[in-house]
C-alpha cells in the first residue's frame, strides 16, 4: 500500500475513532499515557496488514501500543441542518 494511501485512510479512522471516544468517554481510561492507538479494519485487508506491520515496528522500538478493531464504519449520515435557510442581513 502507498504511504499516501495509508496515511490517508488513517486519518479517516483515526478521527472517527475520537469522534466515538467523545460519545464513548469510559473507553479512553484503558489506554496507557504515551500509547499509539492504531485502528485494524476488518473490512480494508490491505490496511489491516499494513497496520499490524506498523504495530511490530513500534513494538520493536519499545512504544506503547495499543491496537483498535474494528468490523467496518458506519456510513456518513451527512450534515445535520435540516432545510437551512440562509437571509442576507446586510448588502
Amino acid at each position: 500500500m502507498e504511504e499516501k494511501t495509508m496515511v490517508s485512510k488513517n486519518l479517516v479512522l483515526d478521527e472517527e475513532f475520537v469522534r466515538y471516544l467523545v460519545e464513548q468517554p469510559g473507553l479512553v481510561e484503558p489506554i496507557p499515557a504515551g500509547a499509539t492507538v492504531i485502528v485494524l479494519p476488518e473490512d480494508d485487508p490491505e490496511l489491516h496488514q499494513a497496520n499490524l506491520e506498523l504495530i511490530e515496528q513500534l513494538r520493536c522500538d519499545g512504544a506503547p501500543v495499543v491496537s483498535i478493531h474494528t468490523s467496518r464504519l458506519a456510513p456518513e449520515v451527512g450534515s445535520r441542518p435540516m432545510q437551512p435557510r440562509l437571509e442576507p442581513v446586510s448588502v
